[in-house]
């Protein structure tokens, strides 16, 4: 008992999210992305601010590629401190703070310039601070831009196209609903292993971004991707309160600042990536299509008023849809 109690311990100490060594404040961030995603480059870019402002006193650690377990399990880390930071869909947060499930509504955003100008301002910063209960705090948000169906064996064109289908979702209630509102059956599978789910036929498709749908080789087993843009979910760099109530003032400000420099950076360069992931998976033989998106819009517009029964979260949704952007 005392051997293994010593190895979580050790264990423990191996995986501290914040630690100082040699007066080197030390975060670890870990997330399941490819080191060529968007994303991850640009956490290096706010890896390299922090330790250039803090002149070599806070380094950031970044683990990708899943190293340090799945989203879920990270999550689980920078709750109780074990890791200071990861990157998560706001589809997984709804899971801690209800409100953020009405980023997973479809056609919630009416454009890009909509959906930055809402993210960035009143509403969507004070949402990055209501899973401070859960001992989490959103730092900044990630462009994921918009995700669209892929499939295996015919394209998606109306919705009448799922019915029958198997389509994997996050582990999101309102993911969920709005693929069985389309007419498909909705499949909860991490996303480490839906590439040998899909290759298996557990599942007949999935959605995504087209980044995601590239980087992850989706496009090597499903051939159909239909650019329906469903929805625009961001994705969100959460912080640990064990770890953020630990830093002083300063070192809080540089992070912050580092990281929306970063978001900024991500804008740019998911843009970029985008174009070329539609272009690679072209080349690979895919068919992109698309469809009329207000023939999907139509379809899942009830969802919208199942959230009457929830005036906070409904009260959210109508703030965002009535946003006008400066």
């Amino acid at each position: 008992m005392k051997t293994l109690t010593g190895l979580v311990v050790s264990a423990a100490l191996l995986l501290s999210g914040c630690r100082v060594a040699n007066d080197v404040t030390v975060l670890k961030l870990a997330h399941g992305l490819d080191r060529t995603h968007p994303v991850h480059i640009s956490m290096e870019h706010m890896a390299k601010l922090v330790h250039e402002r803090s002149g070599g006193t806070m380094k950031i650690d970044i683990y990708p590629s899943g190293q340090l377990g799945t989203e879920r399990e990270c999550i689980e880390l920078v709750q109780i401190g074990s890791l200071a930071m990861t990157k998560v869909s706001s589809s997984v947060m709804e899971g801690f703070a209800p409100a953020f499930k009405v980023y997973s509504l479809p056609y919630l955003f009416r454009d890009e310039q909509h959906r930055f100008a809402v993210l960035d301002g009143e509403i969507g910063q004070k949402l990055l601070l209501e899973t401070e209960p859960f001992r989490i705090r959103g730092l900044v948000y990630m462009d994921a831009g918009s995700r669209s169906f892929y499939t295996k064996d015919k394209p998606i064109t109306i919705p009448a196209d799922l019915t029958g289908k198997k389509i994997r979702v996050q582990e999101s209630t309102t993911s969920i609903r709005m693929v069985q509102a389309l007419g498909g059956s909705p499949t909860p599978i991490a996303w480490g292993e839906l590439y040998t789910a899909l290759q298996q036929g557990v599942v007949d498709g999935a959605e995504n971004n087209p980044p995601s749908f590239h980087l992850s080789r989706h496009y090597e087993v499903c051939k159909f991707y239909a650019l329906n843009e469903h929805t625009a979910v961001p994705d969100v760099i959460i912080i640990s309160t064990v770890v953020w109530n630990s830093l002083t003032e300063e070192e809080r400000n540089i992070l912050r600042q580092a990281a929306r420099e970063a978001e900024e950076l991500q804008k740019k360069i998911w843009k970029e990536a985008t174009e070329e992931a539609l272009r690679i998976v072209k080349e690979a033989g895919v068919q992109v299509s698309y469809p009329d998106r207000s023939v999907f819009a139509q379809k899942v517009a009830p969802l919208y008023e199942e959230y009457r029964s929830e005036p906070a979260v409904y009260q959210l949704i109508q703030q965002i849809r009535n946003f006008d952007e400066p």
